[in-house]
């Protein structure tokens, strides 16, 4: 009986025989997921004025410089890195990480109106907004989707140039907090780094590249 319904399942499109693969059923509920844990946690270190690394970062920069909405400059700041995205790891993951970035960017536009914080230290939300983002990137890492084109671009130049593409990452990311003095006090920019830290360190942990083969 229980092979029975497991079989049916498959039929139906439920989830994939082959361990390797995804139903359509199964990406559509992963990067649905992703996206709306990601997007709260982009919610709780925006609401606290912090930002984070990678395109993201460069977003929230705008964002708090400007004023302009978080969502769209976060979806904006993505789209010159889709061709890279395109010609490195095919059709497929560039599609499903667009749906996964303009999702995200949705969800960041309508958060609050679902959900209003009366009070919330720096310091937890940086905790909880890089656990949440983690989880978010490890749904979409599962699913051959990601949430930003940085981790692309330091590949490329990892090939054309020959720099290590951590490196490339790392000296993106330490100008975004560099950039944000400008913007943000010190103690925002420094609970903004344990934010960052507290979301590398989790995918560290958790990320398998060797199972899971995309980047952030």
């Amino acid at each position: 009986m229980a092979q029975q319904k497991q079989a049916q399942r498959r039929s139906l499109g439920f989830y994939s025989a082959d361990p390797s693969q995804h139903t359509l059923l199964e990406d559509s509920q992963g990067l649905a997921t992703g996206a709306l844990v990601a997007g709260l946690g982009f919610y709780l270190l925006n609401h606290v004025g912090l930002l984070t690394g990678g395109t993201a970062g460069v977003a929230f920069l705008l964002h708090y410089a400007f004023g302009i909405s978080f969502g769209l400059l976060f979806f904006i700041v993505n789209l010159p890195f889709y061709y890279l995205s395109f010609r490195r790891l095919g059709l497929g993951f560039s599609l499903k990480t667009f749906i996964a970035i303009g999702l995200v960017s949705v969800v960041t536009e309508i958060e609050h109106r679902f959900l209003l914080i009366e009070y919330l230290h720096p310091g937890w939300a940086a905790m909880l907004g890089g656990l949440l983002l983690g989880y978010g990137l490890l749904a979409l890492y599962r699913h051959r989707a990601s949430l930003g084109g940085v981790g692309i671009l330091a590949i490329y130049i990892q090939d054309r140039f020959g720099i290590q593409a951590g490196l490339v990452q790392l000296a993106f990311d330490l100008c975004v907090m560099i950039c944000a003095f400008a913007v943000v006090s010190p103690a925002t920019v420094a609970w903004s780094i344990l934010g960052a830290v507290v979301l590398n360190v989790f995918l560290t942990i958790n990320h398998r590249s060797d199972r899971y083969i995309v980047v952030r």
